[in-house]
């Protein structure tokens, strides 16, 4: 014990022993309850909230709490349909010879995607429908997640830790590691973490290496680069006076400016509420935009730098006086746009990929001009298990193309069809796309008058020849 790292030496082993999540533990604990007397609604929940804050440990400290076995598959494992199914599936079914529950756990459910976990969304939910034991997905960002896991689950949010919460559990453990911190020392190496407990906890085990005391002074070589905070960053840009300050605080700014922008353009109108505030703030605002539009366009990335002053410097003189008031600001909507879509987008390139790879196009050029043709395609039953074939589409892509919610009966037996036609074709050499799974059968001799009749009469087209 004595080389490992402190996070994972002291990590909380019951609930009790969690830190500033009080509300969400009480919700996790109520669920967990629900359980104890029947099948309960929400079969599965979803602990979302930042890295580091503690929401796999609060999983495996319910399963300690509760007597329960806990089943979990990570992100470092492959997610895909049959794994799913073999490791979470039948845990999911049945409990232990004793009779306890197993708790199975799905981390890093916001970042199941590509050809690693092919299928594996689709696993997870036909997991929740039918499990008869407990289940927890836990995720950073609940957006990032599909609107069919989302809605599947309860979410609990697991928020940042305030400071004040992180110092008694920075003080037990150094307490147990027999280390004298000097005044102040634990309240720095909190505020450093900005929320991080995993990260505060990394930084005290660093800083006291070979010592037995800290002072103030050691942390200055022990701490790393800290950011600065986005809200804190906003304060400066909307309530602050000093231009310098407002755009030099963007240095240590974790977020580029593409990023920056969208924070400064969603919180402008619930910030400055006088006309001419907004126009003057829009007004540079839109010059910081066409700057970074010739950064992407020219590759010439010292250009950012007036873009930076524009959407810093330009807003605050852009503020006739000083609002008062607490205004709470808000995370860029586009952002919560594109994750409730990034689903859907995945699939659509997942989809044009492979009509691009057949038809020999680009993937842009499918998604402008081919794809409607394929969804008309794919809404014909005479051609949609041949097109399906032909492209071996997955039952979510002919979903997508048949524009249809999710994996309907119609959908499964276009994919079943088109399976039996891949299959049929590799053992019988059936022309799948020929005669649509007709068998080519042997041709009887025929005289030469009709052979050469045949040759010069009119070729048919072929059902994919553009």
């Amino acid at each position: 014990m004595k080389n490992l790292d402190w996070a994972e030496k002291y990590r909380p082993r019951t609930l009790s022993q969690i830190t500033g999540h009080n509300k969400a533990v009480e919700e996790l604990k109520k669920w967990a309850m629900s359980w104890m007397q029947a099948i309960p609604e929400n079969r599965a929940v979803v602990l979302y909230g930042r890295a580091g804050i503690g929401k796999t440990t609060a999983a495996h400290a319910l399963a300690h709490d509760m007597g329960w076995e806990a089943i979990e598959l990570n992100a470092s494992d492959q997610r895909t349909a049959d794994i799913i199914q073999k490791v979470a599936g039948s845990a999911s079914q049945m409990s232990t010879f004793g009779g306890m529950r197993r708790l199975v756990i799905l981390d890093e459910a916001d970042n199941i995607h590509g050809t690693a976990d092919r299928g594996g969304e689709r696993a997870i939910l036909e997991l929740i429908k039918k499990a008869n034991q407990p289940i927890i997905l836990i995720a950073n960002e609940l957006y990032e997640m599909s609107a069919g896991l989302r809605n599947a689950c309860r979410p609990i949010q697991f928020s940042s830790l305030l400071t004040r919460s992180m110092i008694p559990a920075l003080k037990r453990i150094a307490e147990a590691e027999g280390i004298t911190c000097g005044l102040g020392v634990l309240e720095k190496i909190a505020e450093n973490a900005s929320g991080d407990l995993r990260s505060a906890i990394n930084d005290l085990q660093a800083v006291a290496q070979g010592r037995s005391r800290i002072e103030p002074e050691d942390i200055v070589t022990g701490e790393r680069d800290t950011r600065e905070n986005i809200f804190k960053v906003m304060a400066k840009i909307f309530k602050g006076t000093d231009i310098r300050e407002a755009h030099n605080a963007t240095f240590n700014l974790d977020e580029n400016p593409e990023d920056l922008i969208q924070w400064v353009d969603e919180n402008l109108a619930l910030e400055y509420t006088r006309p001419e505030d907004l126009e003057r703030g829009y007004h540079y605002l839109s010059r910081a935009s066409l700057f970074l539009g010739r950064v992407k366009r020219r590759q010439n990335y010292s250009m950012w730098r007036y873009a930076g002053v524009m959407m810093t410097a330009g807003i605050v003189v852009a503020r006739s006086h000083r609002y008062t008031g607490f205004v709470k600001f808000q995370t860029p909507s586009l952002w919560r746009k594109l994750g409730q879509t990034k689903g859907m987008r995945n699939m659509r390139d997942s989809v044009a990929k492979k009509i691009g790879a057949h038809c020999h196009v680009s993937m842009s050029y499918t998604r402008s001009h081919l794809l409607p043709f394929f969804r008309m395609m794919l809404k014909d039953e005479r051609y949609a298990p041949g097109a399906a074939a032909l492209l071996a589409l997955e039952p979510e892509e002919i979903a997508f193309l048949t524009e249809s919610k999710s994996v309907t009966k119609k959908v499964q037996m276009v994919y079943d069809a088109a399976q039996a036609m891949i299959q049929a074709e590799t053992e019988h050499e059936i022309e799948v796309f020929g005669g649509f799974g007709e068998k080519s059968e042997e041709r009887e001799e025929e005289p030469e008058e009709e052979i050469r009749v045949r040759k010069d009469a009119k070729p048919q087209s072929s059902l994919l020849d553009f």
